[in-house]
């Protein structure tokens, strides 16, 4: 592929929005060692990839420009790095691209390179995509399906196919019809787990459908205060909505009650931290994804069994890539949005 051009979208500096994206012809990048080249069939959006651009994450998320956004993607392997041992050729698979390891903490330092038509990705990061699986819900799945994994299973304690002697837990989960907790619902009724749940009126139905044992109409009073309708305390919240006050939740917690926030900002930190400090019984914590392969898989799986569903709130072609950067950037989305070829 040397030498050969490719379609991609890139912007040159922060902010900007839609309207800064660029529709430009670039190389064809070549896979270094423990990399494959990927021909993509679908990326999704996420909203850390506007944010980037925004400059939200700063300093944390450092950009070079220009730069071409999006990390998850699924596409066909078309050539292959030294080292690469688990891939070849005509694979079909499932990535995250380009994600950094820094020491202990894996930090998005270069990700990126989804918005064109082929990428590179880490063997370390790449899963196969049984034919099960279609492009769109398998490029759905890495960030939000490994961050609702991540929060369920690593923070709030849950055990996915949990047996019935186990205590059931009693979970709360925000935002529930957005990218990730639509998949956290799912997830959640692998385990034993009651699910409360919030969302738009529009959505309420449809959160039922993904297994939500009471769902909560956020823009009324008692979905604003978080107060479960059977007037149960939760063990935890799943917090995929943006900035609530500490205030909301801590009435809402059992006496061990925490609340995973998947997008922290100052307050969160600083709430962290006192509670920390504190030794209060109830947590906020806040989570950072480590993304790792055999999660990925495991979802991949789920997937293929039926056990999980990826839903697509649109798709848009690359060449119109803008118009989903906006309909994300606008944060109204029921489940995830794909940007194919």
């Amino acid at each position: 592929m040397a030498g050969k051009l490719m379609n991609a979208v890139r912007y040159d500096g922060y902010g900007g929005g839609a309207g800064a994206l660029k529709h430009v012809e670039i190389p064809v990048p070549a896979p270094k060692n423990g990399e494959v080249l990927l021909k993509l069939e679908a990326r999704t959006l996420n909203p850390v990839d506007w944010k980037i651009q925004k400059g939200m994450l700063r300093p944390f998320l450092p950009r070079k420009f220009p730069f071409v956004p999006g990390t998850d993607v699924a596409g066909e392997v078309v050539e292959i790095g030294p080292g690469v041992k688990n891939f070849n050729a005509g694979d079909k698979v499932v990535a995250m691209l380009n994600h950094a390891v820094s020491d202990q903490l894996q930090l998005y330092l270069n990700n990126g390179g989804g918005l064109a038509e082929f990428a590179v990705a880490k063997e370390s990061l790449t899963v196969k995509r049984p034919a099960e699986v279609s492009g769109a819900a398998g490029a759905a799945l890495p960030v939000a399906g490994l961050t609702a994994l991540q929060a369920l299973t690593d923070s709030a304690g849950v055990k996915l196919h949990g047996g019935a002697s186990e205590t059931q837990k009693n979970i709360l989960i925000t935002a529930a019809s957005g990218g990730v907790g639509h998949y956290a619902v799912q997830l959640a009724k692998l385990g034993n787990v009651h699910v409360t749940a919030t969302c738009g009126s529009r959505n309420i139905e449809f959160v039922k459908s993904l297994g939500a044992d009471e769902v909560l109409d956020y823009k009324t009073p008692d979905g604003a205060a978080l107060k479960s309708p059977s007037g149960r305390k939760y063990d935890a919240v799943i917090h995929c909505a943006s900035a609530m006050p500490w205030s909301t939740f801590e009435p809402n917690l059992s006496d061990n009650g925490k609340v995973i926030d998947i997008t922290p900002g100052p307050s969160a930190m600083a709430t962290f931290a006192l509670k920390k400090l504190t030794f209060s019984k109830k947590q906020l914590v806040p989570l950072l994804l480590i993304p790792k392969a055999q999660n990925l898989e495991y979802l991949v799986g789920l997937v293929k069994e039926g056990k999980v569903k990826t839903v697509i709130d649109s798709k848009h072609p690359l060449s119109k890539a803008e118009d989903a950067w906006a309909k994300s950037i606008d944060g109204h989305a029921t489940g995830k949005i794909i940007v194919e070829p």
